[in-house]
């Protein structure tokens, strides 16, 4: 809702920018950093007999929660919008989105919080591609 608000009321032209991908992909960055930090967290309280396997996916949870953080944030200003960065930012994040769902997916079937975060990133991948698209 507040994402969406902030979009709608812009003072300014967004230069053709879909307002409702736009909206989509920073909401779906959001939730996508949410799971990545809350999987990354849950596999570390995993059994100590388990945690070994889970070391890529901690890594690659939080690399992918950095990322859709800072796109989300890039996605946010537009001041100055500048489409080659935003561009490459929104292909940085749905590269790192599918990663991470891929790495997931491996534990996911043993454990849920894997699948949650693998179904999170998952969206926020499409959402950038769909944004990207609409550029």
């Amino acid at each position: 809702m507040t994402v969406a608000e902030m979009v709608r009321t812009y003072p300014a032209d967004l230069g053709g920018v879909d307002r409702n991908a736009l909206v989509r992909c920073i909401e779906e960055c959001q939730a996508c950093a949410q799971a990545c930090t809350a999987c990354a967290d849950a596999c570390l309280s995993e059994s100590d007999e388990e945690l070994p396997g889970l070391r890529k996916c901690v890594r690659t949870d939080l690399d992918c929660a950095d990322v859709c953080a800072t796109t989300e944030r890039v996605l946010s200003r537009h001041t100055g919008y500048d489409a080659n960065i935003t561009r490459a930012v929104l292909e940085a994040c749905a590269t790192v989105c599918a990663s991470c769902a891929d790495e997931c997916e491996r534990h996911a079937n043993h454990h849920d919080h894997c699948r949650v975060c693998a179904e999170a990133c998952r969206r926020c991948e499409q959402a950038c591609r769909a944004l990207i698209d609409s550029l």
